[in-house]
């Protein structure tokens, strides 16, 4: 365990130090900065004595995005924070969020020709607040609703090496061919009913040599709409050949800017880990609210 751990810590050490020497070397290249942050709302209400069907509603979600880059003749750097979190409540029903997304990721990217990178990459991704699963039932047939993750339960932090593809400003791929995947389950209630891949309960890390297929597409494909689109593959090589070998991951998002401070956006996200559960998964949020950016 304390192997591990100082082996976490000698990893993030090294990915700050690198990073450094990166700005002080792109002194004469500023960072590009943009942020946005920015809160969605959706409320629906009927009088008691509506014909029509329906349920009164109400919706609340906050996100904030902040990207960073530089690109001279020797590196491009990259910086991005996702935070995403929202909340419903019907009349039926008690408080549930509906999107709970933490996700940090810095690549560094040393130019091998016009196109080609050789690159290192390191990213995070967790939440915020409990997740349960509803409407389950106990030994009694009672519905109770069921603890299934919380913050750093599960919590995935995956460092990458490899190469990567910019034919264009709107797209790029990675080919990591040296990747570790590590899982961090510090919730004692989830780590003990022996959730995503623990090699046994009460674990709280997992280690995963892996492979990492990455593809990026970032355009506005009409005027005030922008479609963002993401599509990750992780392969352990100690289980290469099975269909529980491969994680699969497709994040989408359009944005239609209304004017400066109101846009509407459409998240979409198709997810698959054996780990977690043998069907694909996915979510969907369609929302409109304010918006706040600063960008140079």
């Amino acid at each position: 365990m304390m192997q591990r751990f100082f082996f976490l810590v000698l990893l993030i050490s090294s990915i700050h130090a690198v990073k450094a020497d990166f700005v002080a070397d792109s002194l004469a290249s500023k960072w590009k900065r943009d942020f946005n942050t920015g809160i969605n709302l959706n409320q629906s209400s009927f009088s008691d004595n509506w014909k029509g069907g329906g349920t009164n509603t109400f919706a609340i979600g906050w996100f904030l995005n902040h990207s960073a880059k530089v690109i001279n003749n020797n590196w491009r750097l990259n910086s991005d924070l996702n935070l995403q979190v929202g909340f419903l409540q019907n009349r039926s029903q008690s408080l549930r969020k509906n999107v709970d997304r933490i996700f940090y990721e810095f690549k560094a990217g040393y130019r091998i020709s016009p196109k080609w990178d050789f690159y290192g990459s390191t990213n995070f991704s967790s939440q915020f607040f409990q997740g349960f699963e509803y409407g389950k039932k106990n030994t009694k047939g009672i519905p109770v609703d069921s603890l299934v993750s919380n913050i750093f339960a599960p919590a995935y932090l995956t460092s990458s090496m490899g190469f990567e593809y910019h034919p264009d400003k709107s797209f790029y791929t990675r080919i990591g061919v040296g990747s570790l995947r590590q899982t961090f389950v510090f919730d004692e209630r989830i780590s003990r009913a022996g959730l995503f891949g623990l090699e046994k309960p009460g674990d709280n890390i997992r280690n995963q040599f892996v492979f990492q297929y990455l593809m990026n597409v970032e355009k506005d494909i009409f005027q005030n709409i922008n479609m963002k689109a993401r599509y990750s593959a992780l392969v352990d090589y100690f289980r290469m050949g099975y269909a529980n070998g491969i994680v699969h991951r497709l994040d989408a998002n359009f944005t239609m800017k209304v004017n400066k401070y109101v846009s509407t956006n459409l998240q979409a996200v198709l997810f698959k880990d054996y780990d977690q559960d043998p069907n694909w998964q996915y979510s969907q949020i369609l929302s409109m609210g304010v918006l706040y950016r600063l960008a140079n």
